[in-house]
């Protein structure tokens, strides 16, 4: 079974260890969570990969660690998510696949998100507007 929290002992003892620069071992820690459906860990563990800390950037695996968590309710990760399929990082850049997960963390009130969503839907022609629409109808 996912879990959308982290198990606080061991999410502590990674952050613990990427605070005093132990990269190797918060990876190792958040992986194992991450693995196990925690979507905090699949978020910090994104992280590392998108910004090269203790491991060589990898956007293209940021991007999946992001899309377990986001799939999983967690509005950060759809947050993320989103900006990496509007601009192209580690993803094919997709307004529809950006819209969407912007819009599915706005509707848990995160404004930055309702925010991007919206200066993304000016930009989008009517084509691109009703696929991601249609999306929408269509998921949870």
């Amino acid at each position: 079974m996912a879990t959308t929290g982290p198990a606080t002992a061991d999410f502590a003892a990674a952050a613990k260890a990427y605070d005093g620069g132990d990269y190797t071992t918060a990876y190792r820690e958040w992986r194992t969570l991450a693995e196990a459906g925690d979507t905090e860990a699949q978020i910090a563990l994104a992280g590392l990969y998108r910004d090269g800390i203790g491991r060589t950037i990898d956007l293209a695996r940021a991007a999946q660690w992001y899309k377990r968590a986001a799939q999983a309710g967690n509005a950060v990760a759809q947050m993320n998510l989103a900006e990496m399929y509007e601009h192209g990082l580690g993803v094919k850049r997709d307004a529809v696949a950006a819209f969407v997960w912007y819009h599915r963390a706005a509707a848990q009130g995160r404004d930055w998100a309702a925010d991007q969503r919206d200066q993304l839907e000016k930009r989008m022609n009517a084509v691109a507007l009703a696929a991601a629409r249609e999306q929408l109808s269509k998921s949870p």
